[in-house]
């Protein structure tokens, strides 16, 4: 399991978000991340899947049952362990924003 505290990548980080929401399948994901950028942020296939499948080896993420068996869609949730890493990024985040915002004030 990976416990470094690297940055996430923005599609990383959207993929984490919009599962912290509610369990997806990867169509899901690829318009919530979408929409979750506004726009800016639009993701191949390859790239989805590629990040799933990291997600998946860090057990950031898991694969969720769901009771749609009309197509073979994987779907997958946010574990305790990607919850945490999530919250520890969106405080990295909110002190870099404070450090800058204070820097622009004194500028």
């Amino acid at each position: 399991m990976k416990t470094d505290l690297a940055p996430l990548t923005e599609p990383v980080f959207l993929i984490l978000l919009s599962l912290a929401q509610s369990p997806r399948h990867g169509y899901a994901l690829l318009k919530d991340t979408e929409t979750l950028s506004d726009g800016r942020v639009r993701l191949s296939t390859g790239t989805l899947y590629g990040a799933l499948r990291r997600l998946l080896d860090d057990q950031w993420i898991e694969r969720f049952e769901t009771d749609d068996t009309s197509r073979e869609k994987q779907s997958y949730r946010l574990t305790a362990t990607g919850r945490k890493f999530l919250q520890a990024e969106l405080a990295r985040m909110k002190q870099l924003t404070r450090v800058a915002s204070a820097c622009l004030r004194e500028a």
